[in-house]
């Protein structure tokens, strides 16, 4: 199982929407198959391994990182593939939270006479995909929040510069980042400020690019934006109320938009979230500044910091990096757990989750 999650692996950067899975096939203490679903659309990672494996998939265990699928979607029942290659035993990390499956590729195995075992390495393929499992779980996207600190919890001077805090090997994991995100997404005061392409740079052209989502109550994006020159679909979210001629431009530069409800605050975080997990996104990579950051954190949206820390003091006047609370006592302040430590150069970049969901 632990070679069938690095085999998962390989589909991080490519898979979108569905889900990295690997495979692989061991009989009489050999592994006589691999696989790795890649792209959707594509054959799964059973497939791969069962045509790998050929005759000798009779007879053979099957470790498979998540519950085969039991429907014809974008490709045919991979359970029934199983079945049809006479495999025998099947061990899987996780059961499938796809409505569409959900338990009926472990039944249609045992109906089979398949033997199936669960839960090996359950945690590791959790972590693989969760993203994907929470958009099926719970109906909404997985939100990494993505920011750069100075050691004193400042993200720019007080006259808004911030170019750069971290080094070139901070920025080039970043870029490692919105590879492998759904989408990125950004409020207007950034487009605004920075003009940023939002498209990952990276030295091989990745297979497929993030859409990129831009929070535009009013519709105040240029058409002209740095944005729209970059590989990967616009989404621009705004209130109902936008201003019909601004429509007009955006929709003529390329993007397509969304109306959302508002609140006095901007819009409406839930029904974005559950747009977001309609159109198969998994994964968001939030790149915006700390009014949006501190909105996300009180709507309690943030599954997960990626905080990189640059060895600089900006100083009091300084802008910090988000704004909550107050507080009356430490009980309430959010605790958060580091789950990842790792030098970039001068840099240091903390994976953080939340301690209490």
């Amino acid at each position: 199982m632990a070679e069938a999650l690095v085999l998962a692996e390989s589909g991080l950067y490519s898979t979108h929407p569905n889900p990295c899975v690997g495979a692989v096939l061991v009989k009489d203490g050999s592994v006589v198959g691999r696989g790795a679903h890649l792209q959707a659309g594509k054959p799964h990672a059973e497939m791969f391994a069962l045509a790998e494996a050929g005759h000798a998939a009779r007879g053979a265990t099957a470790y498979i990182t998540l519950e085969p699928c039991s429907h014809q979607g974008r490709t045919p029942p991979c359970a029934d593939a199983l079945i049809a290659a006479g495999v025998a035993r099947v061990v899987i990390a996780l059961r499938d939270p796809n409505p569409l499956v959900a338990g009926r590729g472990v039944e249609r195995l045992r109906a089979a006479g398949v033997v199936v075992e669960e839960g090996c390495l359950a945690a590791a393929a959790e972590a693989l995909n969760p993203g994907f499992l929470q958009r099926m779980r719970h109906g909404r996207p997985w939100m990494r929040l993505k920011q750069a600190m100075s050691l004193d919890g400042r993200v720019a001077l007080a006259n808004g510069q911030s170019q750069w805090l971290t080094g070139a090997a901070a920025r080039a994991d970043v870029q490692q980042e919105r590879a492998r995100a759904s989408a990125i997404l950004v409020g207007v005061g950034t487009v605004l400020a920075d003009n940023p392409r939002l498209a990952p740079r990276l030295a091989v052209a990745p297979q497929r690019y993030p859409v990129k989502i831009v929070l535009d109550t009013h519709l105040r994006t240029p058409p002209g934006a740095a944005l729209f020159s970059t590989p990967g679909a616009v989404w621009i979210c705004h209130c109902q109320d936008a201003p019909s001629a601004a429509q007009g431009a955006l929709r003529a530069a390329g993007a397509e938009l969304l109306s959302c409800r508002g609140t006095r605050e901007g819009l409406d975080w839930q029904e974005v979230m559950t747009m977001l997990a309609q159109r198969e996104m998994n994964d968001i990579l939030v790149e915006a500044g700390p009014g949006i950051a501190a909105s996300l954190f009180t709507a309690g949206l943030v599954d997960e910091w990626l905080l990189y820390v640059a060895p600089l003091l900006l100083g009091q006047d300084a802008r910090p990096v988000l704004v909550t609370g107050p507080y009356v006592n430490l009980a309430e302040v959010p605790r958060w757990s580091v789950i990842n430590t790792m030098q970039l150069g001068d840099d240091i970049k903390w994976t953080l989750r939340p301690q209490e969901r």
